[in-house]
């Protein structure tokens, strides 16, 4: 409502679909592998029991790619200040 209304309309890269969709993508695995560790220790699995199979991965997961999703937001909006910006200037 009060941006103005002949402001360019500035086109979204395909670098930007990428990150925003990584971003995404990396976020809710990492909060799905947090809650299958919530509710693998509600049903009973000791330390012992995350040590075999698929859970090692399901663990470190939320541990690095929650990080690195937030990366990915920050560079998304790095890009799309730098392309507002340059959008600006001309």
């Amino acid at each position: 409502m009060s941006s103005p209304k002949n402001a360019p309309e500035t086109p979204t890269s395909r670098i930007d679909s990428i990150l925003a969709y990584a971003a995404l993508g990396l976020a809710a695995l990492s909060v799905a592998c947090f809650f299958a560790i919530i509710i693998g220790t509600a049903l009973g699995m000791t330390q012992q029991d995350f040590l075999a199979g698929a859970w090692p991965v399901v663990a470190a997961l939320p541990m690095y790619g929650l990080p690195l999703a937030f990366i990915f937001i920050i560079a998304l909006l790095v890009r799309s200040f730098v392309r507002k910006g340059r959008a600006a200037g001309h």
